[in-house]
């Protein structure tokens, strides 16, 4: 409540790097360090929200605290910095962007929200891409399930193109789940039933921020067709935000036009762009504000009415 509050008082920065500053800025392994540094941190909040809900010296209340606190580091630490580094190129940060998404159970986010959702974002075919007048709690749904069967599909067509059966070894899918499942167990066999169910509790916790933020990012923008092929992904297709606190805490993912315009961009680099669509505040106070959907529509709609790539 806090951050959302602050950035109502704070303005917003649309400074861009020139081009000795982005240069400096892509060379500096600074940047690349704080996202490795968040893997062994979101690990260690994990051993300790494990021992702690497991502890016989706290009543259900505080165990709901820790449990609330676990997923919003899920959210914020974990799939957040899994996103960034699931968009390098090297073996090395693309295994931990795995490795973090483990601790929310949301593996197949890796392969749906590269090989999907940026192929297909702000159309109807992206489940991931919120439609004008759904509400945050109907996109829950339709957002989670479609977007891991999406996973399956993308994973099953990969491998009929390098001709590997289904039950392959190298099937990530099938890996994941095995992983996931695997980790579930030795919870359930070190700390008890009770705290493998606060575990899951908080890890989904996790995927509903994720998924808020999924909603927010894309809610009422659409790509044209050009014929039988949709235009290519504009500044205009996503939800801008240049308040500092959110994109400090959310590694830039606030400047998400730019993201979704070039991908492989470093965080760091990400710019402004002046025709991409601004949100009235920063994403955390966005998020919060899509939890009561009359006072959502009632700001966006006026919004989307500034553009014209959405559609009713």
């Amino acid at each position: 409540m806090i951050i959302p509050l602050l950035e109502l008082f704070t303005n917003e920065n649309d400074y861009n790097l020139n081009k000795i500053e982005e240069e400096i800025a892509a060379k500096d392994s600074l940047y690349d360090w704080v996202l490795y540094g968040l893997v062994p941190i979101q690990y260690g909040i994990l051993i300790f929200f494990l021992f702690e809900v497991s502890s016989d010296n706290y009543p259900i209340a505080t165990k709901i605290g820790w449990t609330t606190a676990y997923g919003i580091a899920c959210g914020v630490l974990g799939i957040n910095a899994a996103h960034e580094l699931g968009h390098r190129n090297s073996y090395k940060e693309r295994t931990m962007s795995k490795i973090l998404l483990l601790t929310s159970l949301y593996m197949h986010f890796y392969i749906e929200h590269n090989r999907g959702h940026h192929q297909n974002v702000a159309t109807n075919e992206d489940p991931a891409s919120s439609k004008y007048g759904e509400t945050v709690y109907t996109f829950y749904i339709r957002s989670i399930y479609k977007g891991w069967l999406s996973a399956w599909r993308l994973e099953s067509n990969r491998l009929k193109i390098v001709k590997k059966s289904f039950w392959s070894i190298q099937n990530q899918m099938l890996g994941f789940q095995i992983v996931q499942l695997l980790l579930l167990l030795m919870i359930f066999g070190i700390f008890g039933l009770s705290t493998m169910v606060y575990f899951l509790a908080g890890a989904f916790i996790g995927v509903l921020l994720l998924e808020t933020v999924n909603y927010i990012e894309h809610y009422g923008l659409r790509r044209n067709k050009k014929g039988e092929r949709y235009e290519r992904t504009l500044p205009t297709h996503s939800w801008n935000s240049n308040h500092p606190i959110g994109r400090l805490l959310l590694l830039e993912l606030s400047r998400h036009s730019d993201h979704h315009y070039i991908a492989s961009r470093k965080y760091q680099l990400l710019r402004h762009h002046e025709e991409s669509p601004q949100m009235p505040t920063g994403y955390p106070g966005m998020m919060l504000l899509s939890f009561v959907p009359p006072l959502w529509f009632y700001i966006m709609h006026d919004q989307l009415q500034k553009f014209t790539t959405y559609t009713k």
